[in-house]
């Protein structure tokens, strides 16, 4: 089965291509199914704190899954095409979320913590908000956002796991503690986790998560699927095979699929 679950597109601000380009590239590589999950609008900030070209507006998110859905119609004889979103986390936030998701046909929905209040960790733009706190503090707020995340019963996936390690920063201490409760957490939650291959072309230059985190997630038998983060549509699928070749040495004999917000585990 070959699949990718984490791409975006023009509406999001910071991608390029309409969502017809990324299932035309999809079908172009060979795919299976493909899945549209652009980032949620931002909803706990005043607009003149939003950072421009950070996601969709929310007027535009009934336009995009109205789309998704007709190119879900259009190509079903060439690809399957899953109604997706990257929903961001935000403590204290819950309810709202829910509001604004729950009328939508979703497939599945990628719980990812972007902000630690209103400060974007994952925004290039906003690297004064590592110089304000010691890194492993950031580190250990951010596992506890995802925590929380988890425990909310919003989402289908975790986004990214260690996305916090994105501009190459380093906890001073070890913290693989919260790391291991975090991941206990998520297997408490039934949640899936997904290999995100967009850390191969990074900083970091590794995956999402690292793969001694997902050595652990496959040792609690978490389920994973995989996605690319792509932000363009050359981009839809480039570096999965190496997120595939990582779960087959780890033993990992299928992968999760999503179909209105149920879990389907397929071969890999």
């Amino acid at each position: 089965m070959f699949v990718d679950y984490h791409t975006h597109h023009e509406r999001c601000g910071h991608a390029t291509g309409v969502l017809r380009d990324y299932v035309e590239q999809a079908i172009k590589v060979g795919l299976q199914q493909i899945g549209l999950s652009d980032h949620m609008p931002i909803i706990h900030l005043p607009k003149e704190k939003i950072y421009p070209g950070s996601a969709m507006e929310l007027d535009e998110l009934e336009e995009y899954v109205k789309e998704v859905l007709n190119l879900k119609a259009e190509y079903q004889n060439q690809i399957e095409i899953k109604l997706g979103l990257e929903g961001d986390y935000i403590e204290g936030y819950e309810e709202q979320i829910e509001k604004l998701l729950s009328p939508y046909p979703f497939d599945y929905i990628i719980g990812s913590v972007h902000f630690l209040g209103e400060w974007d960790h994952s925004d290039s733009r906003q690297m004064e908000g590592w110089r304000k706190k010691p890194i492993s503090e950031i580190f250990a707020e951010y596992y506890q956002a995802v925590q929380r995340a988890a425990k909310s019963g919003l989402y289908d996936i975790v986004g990214h796991f260690d996305v916090i390690k994105k501009h190459g920063h380093a906890p001073e201490k070890d913290i693989s503690p919260i790391i291991d409760e975090t991941l206990q957490v998520i297997k408490a939650s039934g949640m899936a986790m997904e290999v995100n291959t967009s850390g191969l072309f990074k900083v970091v230059k590794e995956v999402f998560p690292a793969p001694s985190i997902i050595q652990k997630a496959v040792d609690l038998e978490i389920p994973f699927t995989l996605g690319s983060d792509a932000h363009q549509p050359e981009h839809v699928h480039v570096g999965v095979e190496e997120g595939r070749k990582l779960l087959k040495e780890f033993g990992v004999q299928q992968i999760a699929t999503f179909t209105e917000r149920q879990r389907i585990m397929v071969s890999l």
